[in-house]
């Protein structure tokens, strides 16, 4: 056990680092994105199994798991909390397990203004790109950002990009957008920096419904394939998609 940067207490093992949030949860600090993952799955797993009671919430983000909920049933015994911190960095972690499901498949036309933009940093023609992008098998690592906005991983590294120099202060929804190692669809329209490559065929399809269970179409964990669609398969948009 050691002490951080603001004097609280902190749990730490080879991979997993685990920091008080408040009165009621954790926060789990792994090494990268793909221990975040791994961790995430086997929370949910051992949830599911009744191994985690009065955990509500379970939250990935890019290199955290967030536990929030933890109930005290007696305070005369150490803490729930504590209890549950000793115990997770004491797991060894194993390889992601997915549930495959089908893929949700998102028809979208390859036409974004910043498409010469990302072939250039891909080393290739703005041609190739709709071919490399919807070849890739994509899965939604976290969500955030806005509701409905997931954060999708899949791409190899030599296809990362960065993010523009000057962010645009309008991005209509549906915009198919790049940035760093994610691919992501805006699910309304927004500010955002991400490099835009092409647009949904639907972009009124609902990303996020709130009176739809789960009200996120691209939860943590759905796999996602985009299809490529002919350009006069919907219209531009009337603002939003320039630089």
């Amino acid at each position: 056990m050691s002490q951080g940067d603001d004097g609280t207490e902190v749990r730490e093992a080879r991979e997993v680092r685990v920091l008080p949030a408040g009165a009621h949860a954790l926060l789990v600090e792994l090494a990268d994105g793909q221990h975040a993952e791994a961790f995430h799955a086997e929370l949910l797993r051992r949830r599911e199994q009744g191994a985690l009671p009065g955990v509500r919430e379970i939250v990935p983000g890019a290199r955290t798991v967030l536990l929030d909920g933890i109930e005290d049933q007696d305070a005369r015994l150490p803490t729930a909390r504590d209890r549950l911190a000793r115990e997770l960095v004491s797991w060894t972690l194993p390889p992601p397990r997915h549930e495959e499901r089908d893929a949700v498949e998102i028809p979208v036309v390859y036409d974004g203004p910043d498409l010469d933009e990302v072939a250039a940093l891909w080393g290739v023609g703005a041609d190739e790109v709709p071919g490399l992008h919807s070849r890739t098998a994509f899965r939604v690592a976290f969500c955030g950002f806005a509701p409905g906005f997931g954060y999708l991983t899949g791409l190899p590294e030599r296809l990362h990009v960065p993010r523009r120099a000057t962010p645009r202060t309008r991005v209509p929804a549906g915009a198919l957008a790049l940035a760093g190692p994610y691919t992501g669809v805006y699910p309304r329209p927004s500010p955002g920096g991400w490099q835009l490559i092409g647009r949904m065929v639907d972009p009124a399809a609902a990303l996020w419904d709130p009176g739809r269970e789960p009200a996120a179409l691209l939860g943590p964990g759905t796999r996602v394939r985009f299809v490529a669609a002919e350009p006069g398969a919907v219209p531009l948009p009337r603002t939003g998609m320039g630089s």
